[in-house]
């Protein structure tokens, strides 16, 4: 089972490392698990999406003055500036720009006046950035610098726009003025961000893979020089997919092999954190004095999307916004309830086809590109990212897997199970995935673990059926001798076989011996044969008895026999069976002793020894010769207790285990507690007296009796105890553990025993 748990789990290795097959299954099951256990998520009152949707692209367009002002899509900075006011109106915490500004306006006082209004109102805005591979490298910014701000040399009149809705309506724009140039070294300061690792890993690099198929770099897109100073920062806002072409997860920082950049969120946090530094250090991110657990290899991190767009966050339609600051403009009271946006992040991008930002996520294949950019930020400002499971967790998971398929097909061997288990086992491993998403947000590996249980339980069944009948022959051949042949067919057409290599489990173990059997044989040391004829007729009477009910016979040791109940079969009675068979024996051995006595033989007064515990069942032996046996402790207590009947003048004692499992089932008498040689703890014997409620009244009222004795013979009294004893004797009635415990009484009130604890040593 080991081996073909190590074989499916290194095949499975490979395959994911090696092959393209599991690099495509497992986003797939990613995905699944993603929507099934953190898809239900309440709505974030953290972040709010204002979405340039259809409802705006059809209001602006239908609307000839807006129409005149702010154009068609992609609209004037003017609409922004607009949007701005009356968002720092509403209470808005800050703005993250899911777009880019890369190019002048026509018209160069729209930027101008868009920077003079972002000035003014003193809203955090952040606007998106993209790379290229034409793009021109940047100088390395010098971060001991200040910002650079871009400022017009001049100002001309402002110009007024009117809008006919119910009535005229002014639009103030900046000045009208050639927009300012920064150098390149300004540019870089304004859009690198300091960003260090720790741990000595690179950082990932901005690139791309050319027609020769060769890496080859990327550069930021630098925006309109007119919003520099004036927008609080730039971030990267490249997309960022999977191979499959799906956003599952952001590196939140990047290098072109001169200057660092961040992504817009990351941009947009530090300043919010008061951050002038990102720190990747191992699996942390650190911003100012806040941290998040990111892979430690490349410092990315899945999202945590926590559900569709339109169900995670609240959804404002960007014409909704711009009549409010018509409404507010006007004096009027606005549409939009008052806690919209007060104290929230505003998140502004395109949620309709038309924008041509639809991208793929675990939740749609057509989700807005503005998902991803919520969710970091919503995950910054109070949540946690999804990370990868140490590979070491992965390995461990897939060879549990393979293991438990294999163990488990090759022990069950029951056809039913060897159809559903496949499909169980993919089940439990997308379950394990999902609460380690959901208590932990960490992904774990499902189709590796898969492939190798899927393949370990092919190579279980193929071992299975090419093994089965000459197992099942095996097994047949080997018990028939030892167990009831209806038993061992039971055991074979139940399936339950025995692991022949050994198993820990509990049992109930039988030990029994005739007393002076060395004496007993002298008797026919003329006639060996009829000992063995007289022996053969013995141990045949105490096997027959054991046999019936459902005992294993383990071994004969000269008059000695051992029986095992609890195997190789299970048997949850197994404790109950094994008393009932004492009993039996001891019934069948008492018409022996009568047989004998007449035929003049010699005496065969049996003494039993039967102990319940988790022993080592399996084959023992040599090469050349072994068997079915069981060894452990509870083994050694079980021939101690045959042995130990001797000293208390009991027939069948039993240790406390196989009393706790069969009290219900049985009538005993407490003998004594007893410390086994070798051990430290002791332990209560009984005595096995019948089978419950059929225990004869004398005998009753002896056991009675006798524990009253006890009970004074534990609290050195010893005189008081064989008092009650000698009472219960001169009632006629021949009781072996009543008359040994009044002669140790009488030995002890000679002979005091010095640190008396009432326990008794059972010597080997």
């Amino acid at each position: 089972m080991l081996g073909v748990a190590l074989v499916a789990t290194l095949v499975a290795w490979a395959c994911e490392h090696g092959t393209p097959f599991l690099k495509q299954v497992e986003p797939v099951a990613y995905d699944r698990a993603l929507s099934t256990y953190l898809g239900e998520r309440k709505e974030s009152s953290r972040v709010v999406v204002v979405a340039i949707d259809q409802l705006t692209l059809d209001g602006i367009s239908e609307n000839e003055q807006l129409r005149i002002n702010f154009g068609n899509w992609p609209y004037t900075r003017t609409l922004w500036a607009r949007i701005a006011q009356e968002l720092k109106a509403a209470g808005a915490k800050a703005v993250l720009f899911d777009a880019v500004m890369d190019e002048r306006a026509s018209d160069e006082s729209a930027d101008l006046g868009f920077a003079q209004v972002l000035r003014e109102t003193d809203l955090p805005f952040y606007v998106g950035m993209v790379t290229s591979g034409t793009a021109t490298p940047l100088p390395r910014a010098d971060f001991q610098a200040p910002v650079p701000v871009a400022l017009p040399d001049t100002a001309s009149p402002t110009p007024e726009d009117t809008f006919a809705e119910d009535a005229a309506e002014e639009f103030k724009d900046g000045p009208a003025t050639a927009t300012p140039t920064l150098t390149r070294a300004a540019l870089a300061r304004a859009l690198a961000f300091p960003v260090s690792r720790t741990d000595g890993k690179a950082l990932p690099a901005l690139e791309y893979v050319s027609s020769q198929g060769t890496p080859q770099p990327r550069h930021p897109v630098p925006p309109t020089h007119a919003l520099v100073g004036a927008v609080n920062g730039f971030g990267l806002v490249d997309t960022e997919a999977d191979e499959d072409g799906v956003m599952r997860r952001t590196r939140f920082a990047y290098t072109d092999g001169i200057n660092t950049y961040v992504t817009l969120p990351v941009r947009l946090m530090a300043d919010l954190l008061g951050a002038k530094e990102v720190t990747l250090s191992g699996g942390t991110l650190r911003l100012g004095e806040r941290t998040w657990q990111v892979n430690p290899d490349d410092g990315s991190a899945a999202l945590d999307y926590g559900g569709p767009l339109h169900k995670r966050y609240p959804m404002v339609s960007l014409i909704k916004v711009l009549n409010d600051w018509i409404h507010r403009s006007h004096g009027e009271a606005v549409k939009l309830p008052a806690d919209t946006f007060r104290g929230k992040v505003v998140v502004i991008g395109g949620t309709t086809p038309g924008i041509n930002d639809i991208k793929a996520t675990p939740f749609s294949s057509t989700e807005p590109g503005v998902a991803k950019q919520a969710a970091v930020v919503d995950t910054l400002l109070s949540g946690e990212f999804i990370t990868r499971a140490h590979w070491s967790v992965d390995l461990g998971i897939t060879f549990l897997a393979a293991l438990l398929s294999a163990v488990l097909l090759m022990t069950a061997r029951w056809t039913p199970l060897e159809v559903v288990w496949p499909l169980g086992l993919v089940f439990g491993l997308h379950l394990v995935t999902g609460l380690a998403l959901k208590t932990s947000h960490t992904h774990v590996l499902t189709a590796m673990p898969s492939l190798a249980g899927i393949g370990a339980s092919v190579a279980a069944l193929a071992f299975n059926h090419l093994t089965a009948n000459r197992e099942t022959e095996f097994i047949r051949q080997a018990f028939s001798r030892f167990m009831e042949p209806k038993l061992v067919a039971q055991m074979i057409r139940s399936r339950q076989l025995p692991r022949l290599d050994g198993e820990n489990k509990e049992i109930t173990a039988f030990f029994s011996d005739i007393r002076g059997f060395s004496t007993f044989s002298e008797h026919f040391k003329e006639d060996p044969r009829q000992l063995v004829r007289i022996l053969n007729t013995y141990l045949t009477t105490v096997s027959g008895a054991l046999l019936r009910e459902g005992g294993c016979l383990d071994k004969y040791i000269g008059d000695a026999v051992v029986c095992l109940f609890g195997a190789p079969m299970d048997q949850e009675d197994h404790a109950i069976r094994a008393c009932r068979g004492a009993l039996a024996a001891k019934a069948a051995v008492e018409a022996l002793r009568v047989d004998f006595r007449q035929k003049g033989f010699p005496d065969v007064y049996t003494r039993i020894g039967v102990n319940s515990a988790v022993n080592f069942v399996g084959n023992f032996g040599s090469d050349q010769l072994f068997s079915y046996t069981a060894i452990g402790d509870g083994m050694n207590l079980a021939a101690r207790l045959e042995g130990a009947n001797k000293a208390y003048g009991s027939v069948i004692m039993i240790g406390p285990r196989t009393y706790a499992l069969a009290k219900e089932h049985i009538e005993v008498r407490e003998l004594d507690r007893v410390r086994v040689a070798g051990k430290t703890e002791a332990v209560t014997v009984y005595e096995l007296l019948a089978l419950k409620g059929q225990l004869a009244p004398e005998l009753q009222r002896t056991v009675a009796h006798y524990h009253e004795a006890l009970a004074l013979f534990r609290q050195a009294r010893f005189a008081d105890a064989a008092a009650v004893l000698e009472a219960e004797a001169a009632r006629g009635l021949e009781d072996g553990p009543t008359g040994k415990l009044m002669e140790r009484c009488r030995e002890y009130l000679e002979t005091p025993p010095e640190n008396f604890d009432g326990v008794a040593n059972l010597e080997k």
